[in-house]
């Protein structure tokens, strides 16, 4: 027997699912994906592990070794792993359990501060606010995280005025994680322009040093058979860059080569991707990760995706000194506020939406 979808009280009734339901029922139709999508990745993705710590010291050969590995990962397949990170072992761990509390909350309660239509903050179950087939077997809460904000508690402030009073100290775990991956972030991105050879090696850095972060924690519950379902369906990430905490019970999976694998966690390491903005800032050297995340039937998992974004109404263009090595121009500017509200009212996100969007332009500057 099916789990019961209840009709979600509000403006917009939208289908919802209680993940505690699943486990030994059905997977209802609504969750069901074609074939194609679900192809089992069998093999493990095999890569060099960056390690950041010689880089980190200042050590020379160390960083142009991290440069040349992350080169070669982001040229081919936009993905790779960072060791030695500098980040403490006590934040990811308080982040991995940090929210348990409030996925375990009663429904009701957490549809409260449910995401509204058109919008990226707040909690979403399933996707079900925007389709009624086809949704990813997940849960998430998802808010932002400004680099140069106004406040030094506004994770703080967002769960004890979004969630409640009782959420502070969860709210505080969330504060020092976005601050670590802040700190993490601009040292790949000043990396990242070392491993572009690019005359200013503090490019990337200053471009997003007064952007924002969008934290999407996603809880994906133990389902009955995930072979007709999925947790994130194939796509690659619309903002810049994404730093990927997650548990050790692994789902994350990369298609490169013409297929899927699978990307085993290891402990202490933070999974990092390039997605289609970051594609665009560097004229496509950098390829957008395509990725998705696997049903379990055996385990719950967590992951917490850090999608990092310039300020909302700065203009992203591919480097000119980037144009001038590669010999043209291959994208058209944007700012990321356009593209952002281009993915929220049309089609859902996957591995064409950034081509659809450069389409999109052309077609709006030829009229």
């Amino acid at each position: 027997m099916a789990p019961a979808l209840v009709e979600k009280h509000g403006e917009h009734g939208v289908l919802v699912f209680d993940p505690k339901e699943l486990l030994n029922q059905e997977v209802p139709k609504q969750f069901y994906w074609p074939s194609e999508h679900l192809t089992e990745a069998k093999e493990e993705f095999h890569q060099p592990l960056i390690d950041l710590e010689g880089f980190l010291k200042g050590d020379e050969a160390a960083t142009v070794n991290a440069a040349n590995l992350l080169r070669e990962a982001c040229t081919t397949h936009g993905l790779f792993q960072v060791i030695n990170h500098g980040v403490d072992p006590d934040i990811l761990h308080a982040t991995e359990v940090g929210l348990d509390p409030f996925f375990n909350l009663p429904m009701s309660r957490k549809l409260s501060i449910h995401r509204k239509v058109n919008e990226l903050g707040g909690y979403s179950n399933a996707h079900a606010d925007r389709f009624s087939s086809m949704l990813p077997l997940k849960e998430m809460l998802t808010f932002d995280y400004h680099f140069k904000g106004e406040t030094d508690t506004e994770i703080v402030d967002y769960f004890k005025n979004a969630v409640g009073d009782d959420f502070a100290e969860t709210g505080l775990i969330f504060q020092k994680f976005c601050e670590a991956m802040r700190d993490l972030s601009m040292k790949i991105f000043k990396l990242m322009s070392i491993s572009l050879d690019l005359e200013d090696k503090s490019c990337c850095e200053k471009f997003f040093e007064d952007g924002f972060a969008v934290l999407r924690c996603n809880h994906y519950p133990v389902c009955s058979d995930s072979s007709k379902t999925i947790g994130t369906p194939p796509h690659c990430d619309p903002t810049c860059l994404t730093i990927l905490h997650q548990d050790q019970v692994g789902g994350l999976e990369v298609f490169s080569n013409g297929k899927w694998y699978y990307v085993k966690p290891h402990p202490g390491a933070l999974v990092v991707n390039i997605g289609d903005s970051l594609m665009a800032l560097t004229n496509g050297i950098y390829k957008s990760a395509v990725h998705r995340a696997a049903a379990k039937t055996d385990i719950k998992r967590m992951s917490f995706a850090y999608l990092i974004n310039p300020k909302k109404d700065k203009l992203i263009s591919p480097i000119q000194e980037l144009i001038t090595r590669e010999g043209s121009k291959k994208y058209s500017d944007f700012k990321w506020e356009d593209f952002s509200y281009f993915t929220q009212h049309n089609n859902r996100v996957d591995a064409t939406t950034f081509q659809r969007f450069m389409d999109f332009l052309a077609l709006s500057h030829a009229k």
